[in-house]
């Protein structure tokens, strides 16, 4: 698929409107989905590369990529979305986000298991991979972000 579709990390389940710091849909911060359009693509791109190295850590943890050629090829054969300038890694996130329910055996999309993951159903891998970036999206933001913004709303009543 083109990667010019994806012009977003957005997939259409956004909690921040619910009060979260953190979207547990794309992962992105609440200040980022507001101002994404007005982002220069520099800014974009520096969330997407945050993304990126977050979602690479769970993954590879969990799954190993051993044929990306595979995987493109089968990607594109579903028609599911993905950046070919992103990691194999992120591509296979992709995969399981969208066919966790119908894939029987990985090694088919060019990707396996890690032992410890083995006995695990695909939609359970699928859903714990989600709250681990969730979990690491929202260590970061308390770590980088919040004292930011807390040092910024200080500054403003002196």
């Amino acid at each position: 698929m083109p990667d010019q579709r994806i012009k977003t990390p957005c997939v259409g389940l956004c909690s921040t409107v619910f009060g979260d710091q953190v979207c547990r849909g794309c992962k992105r911060f609440h200040h980022e989905i507001v101002n994404w359009n007005l982002y220069s693509d520099d800014e974009k791109r520096a969330v997407w590369e945050r993304l990126e190295v977050l979602l690479v850590q769970v993954m590879e943890g969990k799954i190993s990529v051993f044929d990306p050629a595979l995987l493109q090829q089968q990607l594109e054969q579903r028609k599911i979305r993905f950046n070919t300038a992103q990691s194999t890694y992120c591509w296979a996130y992709q995969l399981i986000a969208k066919g966790a329910r119908v894939i029987n055996q990985l090694e088919a999309y060019g990707l396996a298991l890690m032992p410890e993951f083995r006995d695990w159903p695909l939609p359970d891998i699928r859903d714990a991979i989600d709250r681990e970036f969730f979990i690491l999206s929202e260590a970061h933001y308390e770590r980088y972000i919040a004292p930011r913004f807390l040092r910024e709303g200080m500054e403003i009543r002196v």
